[in-house]
């Protein structure tokens, strides 16, 4: 059994897509599976609701109570270059230019929320930075370390998740995440900061692509991602 903690929402009373993913494509990895994941969520996931797994040899899945399918994860691949990195000057340019802090369809959310503080959620606002292309540093807090000193696979794909929202603008029309493949290549370290990346790929209806990335402040890529956001209802989401 396992629960989604409160702390960890994206809309006020669902997950956050990219901690949920991350969540089920760490127990897929426990399985023994490698590489890419590619988590999809196939219904708001519900906060501090005990959730079972269920695992077979091609997927493995986060059930409700009642055996509704919450998400899944499967191995998944890249079909486009990371976004690049971009330099400590241009990050301060993105927080400086972040959206969010003007208008904000969740601003309770624990990967870009601008209500959460330091040690409750990640922080990573990401604004433009031109070619479609949004940016922001995160420090990653002592309060998300792992006993190794780094953080955990849903904590490193939550900072995966929200910068491609943002090149796709949440201000514009509120969505949330769908599906997400990432692979993370070193666990972000505890007290460090990166260079988090996100870039719009292509929008088809309600559809958003979109790719992110974590960067060393030197250039090393430490994860990627790709996800695939629904523009939504926010009257109508989660009834």
């Amino acid at each position: 059994m396992v629960t989604i903690p409160h702390q960890f929402n994206g809309p006020p009373d669902s997950g956050n897509g990219g901690w949920v993913c991350g969540l089920v494509a760490a127990s897929r990895l426990g399985q023994g599976h490698e590489g890419p994941a590619t988590s999809r969520l196939r219904m708001p996931p519900p906060l501090d609701t005990p959730l079972a797994w269920e695992h077979d040899a091609d997927e493995t899945r986060l059930l409700t109570h009642g055996g509704a399918v919450v998400g899944t994860a499967t191995s998944g691949s890249f079909t486009r270059e990371a976004p690049p990195f971009v330099d400590a000057e241009t990050v301060r340019a993105g927080l400086a230019a972040y959206p969010g802090f003007t208008t904000h369809p969740f601003d309770q959310c624990f990967t870009c929320g601008t209500a959460r503080g330091d040690g409750d959620g990640l922080r990573i606002f990401s604004g433009p930075v031109g070619d479609d292309l949004t940016a922001a540093p995160w420090q990653v807090h002592e309060a998300f370390g792992e006993p190794d000193g780094t953080v955990g696979t849903p904590v490193a794909w939550a900072a995966l998740d929200c910068p491609g929202g943002w090149a796709a603008d949440f201000s514009a029309q509120p969505m949330v995440l769908g599906t997400m493949t990432a692979e993370v290549y070193a666990a972000p370290v505890v007290g460090r900061t990166y260079h988090a990346v996100g870039q719009l790929a292509q929008r088809d209806g309600r559809k958003f692509l979109t790719g992110t990335a974590l960067y060393t402040p030197e250039g090393e890529l430490v994860g990627r991602a790709e996800q695939v956001w629904i523009q939504i209802d926010l009257a109508t989401f989660g009834g």
